[in-house]
């Protein structure tokens, strides 16, 4: 059986991608990602989704991006925008994410001696992240094929992102077609200590649409009041 690194957050879309991996016939090492953020109940809720999945194996990484700050999701400071986005790349941006998470899940890939990395980036229906690209997405693909001992003695590595042209609603569709149980994931930039959701913030409101459109009940748990 082929190994695949995949990258889980805890939320809607980590969740599909790994159902996605699994279905496809990979063994699957659950990476997340403890770099502080503040909707920390996301990191129990991939725990629960590893497990719901089958995941072979789930991997926890703890990195403190807090120490540099910069976003929403990183400084205490700073308000989660419940308002909308007014900028092209919003405040929850967090600088650098997805190329440090790629490149563990990459240190992590040559270590199991595989060549599959699966990551939930979307070019559609998300809120604006350069590193959420497909251009950003086929350099760091290049990069990786450059910078390892795998890739230098020609085992080629590929970074596999099924969601990359999906609206959440075919997201939403797709994972429900492979068995993904939605109410175990957190979305909520600011969900609480037990992962119910704020309601209000920009992935919030991005989730509710994804569910409506694809006339699915809701089973994101909200805060009350």
């Amino acid at each position: 059986m082929r190994k695949a690194v995949v990258l889980l957050s805890g939320g809607l879309d980590s969740a599909t991608v790994l159902a996605i991996a699994s279905n496809q016939g990979f063994q699957c090492y659950a990476l997340s990602v403890d770099y502080g953020q503040r909707h920390r109940s996301e990191l129990e809720a991939a725990r629960k989704v590893a497990q719901s999945l089958g995941a072979y194996r789930h991997q926890i990484i703890k990195l403190d991006l807090t120490a540099f700050g910069g976003s929403a999701l990183t400084d205490q400071t700073i308000e989660i925008p419940i308002a909308g986005e007014k900028t092209q790349i919003p405040i929850t941006y967090v600088p650098a994410r997805n190329t440090i998470m790629l490149s563990l899940a990459l240190a992590w890939a040559e270590t199991l001696e595989n060549q599959d990395i699966f990551a939930g980036v979307n070019a559609v229906d998300y809120s604006g992240y350069p590193d959420c690209r497909p251009e950003y997405i086929q350099a760091f693909e290049q990069m990786a094929n450059l910078a390892t001992k795998a890739g230098i003695e020609g085992k080629k590595l590929t970074i596999h992102t099924p969601l990359m042209r999906l609206s959440k609603k075919d997201i939403i569709q797709t994972g429900m077609a492979l068995g993904v149980d939605y109410s175990l994931t957190v979305s909520c930039y600011q969900a609480d200590e037990a992962g119910r959701a704020c309601g209000v913030c920009d992935s919030c409101r991005i989730r509710k649409a994804g569910f409506a459109a694809a006339n699915v009940a809701d089973p994101t748990r909200y805060r009350v009041g």
